[in-house]
């Protein structure tokens, strides 16, 4: 009697995929275990204090996520395993390590012909997801990541300190963020060209706090899409819509060509901080915050728009916009996905599925976050 199949995939999945000629197998995992080192640490640490990339940081953990996946990809084939969906990249400490970790979710193909040692595809999608990218023509490649990790550095805090006493942008904050941003989506792009894919969609971006420092991943699908013209091949498409949204435009004839990204970091200044924290104790407008947030506000969102007409998009969708406080300093993040109209694009099929779009319901709900974590599907 055969083993039965231990799959992370939820019934909705299940179902989409059937509807493209794949079923479930069963998980797969990579992990490993690396250390700095005395010298890499000391080296890192010297360059985090002039500011920018962290090279030394940058490279291990791209080595470590990169090493986790490639294992996983490996137990994946020798599954007989035709793709693999839901791909997550995760790092921990580790007694004063750190260990990366990759998950995912075999599919197969429903016919039982077998793939075993001929992995077709990996992708960050879940099973909705890939149903999404499949009827709207991007065969997906491969999971890729694009990681920088920084520092704003001594002296760029230290000049930015003296700057944030007056009202304004804080130019040097708003040039490493702008920086870091633009450096990890190159980095996505890169993997993606290599692979001859023209296309990383599905994008998610996180930022988080290592060894003093800062990583900001970028992660998504490189994938090809046979309406896109060969110059896309040299400088692919990048997106951060959901498939989801992603495939309802494509339904409408448009295509995604630039995940755009503008920050803008402003400073209330001395007095205009003392002036609004006296005025924060009388009930009403506070003149001073509401200026400079949609000075900021504008500031971000007219990157993304210079940007959008300089590559020929006809809209910037999807846009959110993010806004975080540092002390004295408001930085305004603008995110969004720049679209054309393409002549001929369309969907596969003529509308998605109810299970392609239905939010799976969490059925274990701990109140003992704090001792036990959050309970995630298997693959996120």
């Amino acid at each position: 009697m055969p083993s039965p199949i231990m799959s992370g995939l939820s019934g909705n999945e299940m179902y989409c995929l059937n509807l493209k000629g794949l079923v479930p197998g069963d998980l797969v995992l990579g992990n490993s275990v690396y250390s700095m080192g005395f010298v890499g640490g000391l080296g890192a640490g010297l360059r985090s204090m002039m500011g920018g990339e962290v090279t030394q940081f940058t490279e291990v953990i791209h080595d470590g996520r990169l090493q986790a996946i490639e294992r996983m990809e490996r137990e994946a084939e020798d599954a007989g395993g035709y793709g693999i969906s839901g791909v997550s990249s995760e790092l921990k400490s580790f007694r004063g390590n750190i260990e990366f970790i990759s998950l995912g979710t075999c599919v197969k193909r429903a016919d039982g012909v077998s793939t075993k040692g001929r992995l077709k595809f990996s992708t960050s999608g879940d099973g909705q997801e890939l149903y999404c990218q499949l009827d709207a023509g991007f065969m997906p490649i491969t999971f890729a990541f694009g990681n920088v990790a920084y520092s704003i550095g001594i002296g760029g805090g230290i000049l930015a300190g003296f700057k944030s006493l007056g009202r304004g942008e804080i130019k040097e904050y708003s040039d490493v963020l702008n920086k870091t941003r633009h450096l990890a989506l190159k980095r996505l792009e890169n993997e993606a060209r290599e692979v001859g894919a023209n296309a990383v969609i599905g994008i998610e971006t996180t930022v988080m706090p290592f060894q003093g420092v800062h990583e900001m991943m970028m992660t998504g699908t490189a994938a090809r899409h046979p309406a896109l013209p060969d110059e896309y091949t040299k400088y692919p498409v990048t997106s951060d819509l959901t498939c989801e949204e992603m495939w309802n435009l494509v339904n409408m004839g448009f295509m995604p060509l630039k995940l755009l990204m503008g920050t803008a970091v402003y400073s209330l200044g001395i007095a205009g901080g003392i002036m609004s924290w006296f005025k924060s104790f009388a009930r009403g407008e506070i003149k001073d915050l509401t200026t400079l947030i949609y000075d900021a506000r504008e500031h971000a969102i007219g990157l993304i728009r210079d940007e959008a007409e300089d590559i020929g998009a006809d809209d910037v969708v999807g846009i959110k916009t993010h806004i975080h406080e540092m002390g004295n300093l408001i930085e305004f993040m603008a995110i969004g996905t720049a679209v054309k109209r393409f002549p001929g694009v369309t969907t596969k099929s003529d509308s998605l599925p109810a299970q392609a779009i239905i939010n799976d319901k969490n059925t274990w709900i701990s109140e003992n976050a704090g001792a036990f974590g959050t309970m995630k599907k298997a693959g996120e």
